[in-house]
């Protein structure tokens, strides 16, 4: 365990307690930047790469790196995802990481064990979160686990089969009219009952629990150790608000400051809205809101700004960032499942289709390493035969109206 000294914003590196949970930072929002926090640890002698010998074959594997102890930990055993070698995609044959494994199917899993964790050591009332999908299915899950009830605020456009699934785990989850009426929602229920957020809560988003997604920083371990310490010429991976991606930077960038592997993979974010890439196109820090004008068919990943941790990531790393339309969406997550037996997610089917795309431009050239992060599942967009759909109550977008819905729908009273 690597006990954190404090938060710190990933942008000026200003100190905040640990207790600031998904709070934007003050001095970078006066510069009109929204920029998440990150855990500081710390100082210390670099850990010992040969200790993994012995250590769990799941993500607590890596528990020395992470704020909490594996002794501590609620974990379904998730980490430690295959690598699967594909062809059809780009110059030849890309390796990938297929984070479908997982316990609830998805990478959303890295970060709700851990985020779930630390609210069980800190006697949190509850587990909330606003998610259409993935995000709240993982919450749902591992606050099961932990014994700890779990509200999910979601909204109309979440896919039916990922609705049943947080249910299955006897989360408590609701439809509000409207996206942005979530976070109105959980921002109350944060500041009067202590429900501890895994998910962003208010905007302009600036990304996930900051905790958490220390979780994620165990797909850059797992992919360097996996890849015997070489680290891979390319990453790429689906990008919301950019969580998965600052975590696989920060990973990266821990073991190159250890010693143990010698670089750094370019990173690329696959995107629907635009955001990230007019960003680098304008040298912008705050990557602008880029309205689309309808919806995309990847719900998972389709919103119109990305974040600033997104942003640095890729500024680190000499990243860049794909735009993508659905039919490029559709075409690589059909062409996966037929050409190798691997369905996806049609969100996560972006990371292959941002494959062709920097290919074709001669971004990527052959003989390169490249790992395409596959985050989910292909069965969260599918209904399950058999298994009845089980649906969520409808609630004005207001704290009153949500606790009436709790307590007449699942018996919950705070």
């Amino acid at each position: 365990m690597a006990r954190p000294d404090c938060l710190e914003c990933v942008r000026c590196r200003r100190e905040y307690p640990l207790d600031a949970l998904d709070r934007n930072c003050e001095a970078c929002s006066a510069d009109g930047v929204a920029s998440n926090l990150t855990p500081r640890y710390p100082d210390r002698e670099p850990p010992d790469r040969d200790a993994l010998a012995t250590a769990p074959d799941s993500l607590w594997r890596y528990s020395d790196f992470l704020p909490l102890s594996a002794a501590d930990a609620v974990t379904l055993g998730e980490g430690m995802t295959p690598m699967v070698t594909v062809e059809g995609f780009g110059n030849g044959p890309i390796r990938v990481k297929d984070e479908s494994r997982n316990p609830t199917w998805s990478f959303k899993d890295r970060l709700a064990t851990v985020a779930v964790s630390w609210a069980r050591e800190i006697g949190a009332p509850a587990i909330a979160t606003s998610s259409t999908g993935n995000a709240g299915a993982a919450a749902a899950a591992y606050a099961a686990r932990a014994g700890l009830p779990c509200v999910v605020l979601t909204y109309k456009g979440a896919a039916g089969a990922i609705v049943s699934q947080m249910r299955s785990y006897g989360a408590m989850v609701l439809t509000v009219p409207a996206m942005e009426d979530r976070w109105h929602v959980l921002s109350a229920a944060i500041r009067e009952y202590g429900w501890y957020p895994t998910s962003p809560y208010f905007g302009p988003a600036i990304g996930s629990n900051p905790i958490g997604i220390e979780g994620y920083k165990t797909l850059a371990y797992e992919i360097a150790e996996q890849s015997d310490w070489n680290p891979p010429d390319w990453c790429i991976l689906p990008v919301c608000y950019g969580d998965a991606l600052y975590g696989l930077w920060k990973g990266f960038d821990e073991m190159q400051r250890w010693g143990w592997t010698e670089t750094c993979p370019r990173l690329v974010a696959a995107e629907t809205s635009g955001s990230l890439s007019a960003a680098a196109a304008q040298n912008l820090d705050m990557p602008p809101i880029v309205p689309r004008n309808s919806k995309s068919i990847a719900n998972s990943i389709d919103i119109n700004r990305g974040t600033y941790q997104a942003r640095h990531a890729l500024k680190q790393s000499n990243g860049v960032a794909v735009t993508l339309d659905d039919a490029a969406l559709i075409d690589a997550r059909d062409r996966l499942a037929a050409g190798s037996g691997l369905s996806v997610e049609t969100s996560s089917a972006a990371a292959f289709a941002a494959v062709d795309v920097l290919s074709r431009s001669g971004a990527i050239t052959p003989g390169e390493d490249v790992v395409a992060i596959a985050t989910a599942s292909g069965l969260k967009d599918f209904g399950l035969a058999g298994v009845p759909q089980l649906g969520a109550p409808d609630v004005a977008p207001d704290l009153d109206s949500v606790l009436r819905a709790l307590g007449d729908n699942y018996g919950y009273h705070v």
